[in-house]
């Protein structure tokens, strides 16, 4: 089935560099487990979404992905000092990366810039943003995505009633 841009779930292997760079940002080769996704769903960077419209299983090809339809543009503005007593119990170091709650209860991940005996400088763009990114990808498989799947925007949609998915969430 030849991917297209919705409603299609479609499992990869791939290896992300920053352009430019021969150091390996992410993979999944080797793993022996696909990234599988939903298109059309936001699931993946968009630039690699649209790159994949059209190919096919075993067809595999590099993919440049320009910043802005990566991780964004770094913005200047995404930084914030806030008082070390906020970050009371974590052992603090330049370049961690901390993950906390958003004003809207959503999964927020910062990196530590730099911090002294009062204040943390903390950055809340993406470690991604602003590079461009190279991707050499594998499509291993595509299929029209289940109504499960289409609703959930879950890969192998919702589990029977009464059984575990598996993962150790705790659901059932």
């Amino acid at each position: 089935m030849t991917i297209k841009n919705e409603n299609c779930v479609v499992g990869i292997e791939y290896e992300v560099k920053e352009a430019g760079t021969a150091d390996i940002v992410d993979s999944n080769k080797g793993s022996g487990e696909p990234l599988e996704f939903i298109m059309g769903k936001g699931q993946i960077i968009p630039g690699l979404e649209e790159a994949l419209c059209g190919m096919n299983p075993d067809e595999s090809g590099d993919i440049m992905v320009p910043a802005e339809k990566a991780y964004g543009e770094y913005n200047a503005e995404a930084l914030q000092t806030l008082p070390i007593e906020q970050f009371e119990g974590v052992e603090l170091k330049d370049g961690l990366t901390l993950y906390g709650q958003g004003e809207n209860g959503e999964t927020v991940q910062v990196t530590v810039k730099s911090f002294t005996d009062t204040e943390v400088n903390i950055d809340f763009n993406h470690p991604l943003a602003g590079k461009d990114l190279m991707f050499s990808v594998k499509v291993l498989s595509a299929r029209e995505a289940t109504e499960d799947e289409i609703t959930t925007g879950i890969v192998g949609g919702h589990q029977p009633e009464g059984e575990s998915c598996g993962t150790g969430c705790g659901c059932s």
